[in-house]
Order: structure tokens, then sequence, then C-alpha cells
């Protein structure tokens, strides 16, 4: 059994902070931005195309390379990190040439920030963001029955939420497998301890009920079968013990069958291990590209 958390205050900020925790943080976000500035000028894409009508509710699509005739390709929705209260999508779009170069078409959804909306209402932001790809990716190569969600920290949550999404109640048109399979990468799967976290909760303002309505680990595994997927889940194993802890958690709670990889990847901390999924040689990506069958 896991040891269940602290809630001391000044424990949890040091446990949760990353920034605190990797100081050549700011180095990682440089270089993310040079070559994402880089990998926008040279691959092309469509850049805030609209999912919906509200704030930050916009996504950016890499195509993949595509012979006139040939089969739609599996698409990688990608959803970024920063404690749903910071960043951009424009911040990751470095990731994307890594997997259109195999084949992939890229998808990298933005969403409002806390405090201006709650995480509840980011999750349905990310619904809405899944439902327009698997209705309007076919026009851009993307195959919509192939859809891989991957996500970073924050967005390792929200990509984990996808898979449980019920989304046959979000559209009628929408098949129950919409999602075909997971990797979360640093994800936070049980949001009680960080409603508790002083830092951040001072602009993520989570209660009770939202921890219980958002928190992957304690909503039912979903269920595996034909055509639905399962989740990867991998952390950097220089993160801190919370982190490594949700990484264990989330296989915990739905079982190896929903859950059957969970790993704790060598020398990587919190923001080196997004760069490791844009190497085409490191393990993280290659699990990425196991999912897309790429």
């Amino acid at each position: 059994m896991e040891k269940t958390p602290s809630t001391d205050p000044i424990w949890l900020d040091r446990e949760y902070n990353n920034r605190a925790l990797v100081p050549e943080h700011a180095a990682h976000f440089e270089r993310w931005a040079k070559t994402s500035a880089e990998a926008r000028q040279s691959s092309r894409p469509l850049l805030d195309v609209s999912y919906g009508h509200g704030a930050g509710e916009t996504l950016d699509i890499f195509p993949a390379p595509r012979k006139s005739g040939a089969p739609l390709a599996p698409v990688m929705v990608f959803i970024h990190g920063g404690w749903w209260r910071s960043l951009d999508k424009s911040d990751h779009s470095f990731i994307a040439p890594a997997f259109t170069k195999h084949g992939a078409c890229v998808v990298m959804p933005n969403y409002a920030l806390c405090p201006a909306v709650t995480i509840p209402e980011i999750v349905m932001q990310m619904v809405q963001a899944l439902a327009w790809t698997f209705r309007h990716i076919a026009a851009h190569g993307g195959d919509p029955h192939r859809i891989t969600v991957v996500g970073h920290s924050a967005g390792g949550h929200l990509a984990t939420m996808m898979l449980a999404c019920e989304w046959a109640r979000v559209g009628g048109d929408l098949p129950d497998s919409l999602v075909k399979n997971v990797l979360s990468i640093s994800g936070l799967y049980d949001l009680e301890p960080v409603r508790l976290t002083p830092f951040v909760q001072t602009s993520l303002h989570l209660t009770p009920a939202q921890v219980k309505k958002a928190s992957p680990a304690r909503l039912p595994a979903p269920l595996v079968r034909e055509g639905r997927g399962q989740l990867y889940a991998a952390a950097g194993a220089d993160e801190s013990s919370e982190f490594l802890r949700h990484n264990r958690l989330i296989q915990q709670a739905w079982g190896q069958e929903v859950v059957p990889v969970c790993e704790a990847l060598p020398g990587l901390n919190h923001f080196s291990i997004v760069e490791a999924l844009a190497q085409p040689k490191h393990r993280l990506h290659l699990m990425a590209r196991e999912l897309l069958s790429v």
C-alpha cells in the first residue's frame, strides 16, 4: 500500500513546486521557445484553429507528409502542462516534427487558464477539442479512428481524463473508443494533495467536490475492450516523491489491464522529460510511437 501523503503545507510546496526543484528550468523554457519557433517555421502548421468559442479554445495542426491516395495518418493530440495556469501550446511545437516525420498528424490544443476557469471546466474544453478533432481531422489528413492523446504534468491529468470520458454522452456521432490510447507523462491523478498545496491553490481554488469530479484515480477504470485502448504512465526518475507516487497511483487505481506500462525513466526531471519525448531514440518517444503504431 502507498503511504498517505503528508498534509503539511511546507512539505507539499516542496514536493509539487517543480520550478524550485529544477533550478535550471528557465533554460528548458528558453530552449522550448527557440526550437518551437523553428518547428513552426519549417513545418508550416495550421495555427490557432478554433475548436470552440471560449477563451483559449484554439489548436494547432501539424499535418503528416502524405502522398495523394495514401491512408489517413494516426493522430497524436498533445496537451501541455503548466499547473492548469500557465504555458501555451506554442511552447511545445518542438515536439511535433519528431512525430510527423514518422507519419503522424499532431494536434496541439490550448485551454483557458486558472483562475479564470476551474479544472473541471478545462477538462470539458479538452473534451470539446477531442470531439472537434474526431469530426474534422480527416480534412487535414488525420485518421479520426486512430487518436492517441499525450500530455505532460497537468496535461497528463487532462489526457488521462479523456480516456475516462463517456464520448457517446458528449455527442451521438462520437464513438466510445474515440481515444485509442493515452501516454501520460508526469501526470497528476488525485487532486486532493494539490488542493492542499499553497503555491498553486491561490490560483486553482480547488474544492473537495472538484477533486472528486476531476481526479482520474477516483473515477472508475475505463473498460478495455475492442477499439478502446490503454494508458502508459511515465515520470522522470529524478522527479519528486509525490510525482513518482502519482505515477504508480494510476496503475494501482485502474489496474494493469488498463495501465500496462508504468515507468520511472532514469536521468529525467520534470522538464527534461518533455524534451525526451521529442528524441527519436529515447524510450519515452518510442512509447508514444508504439501507441500511435508509427
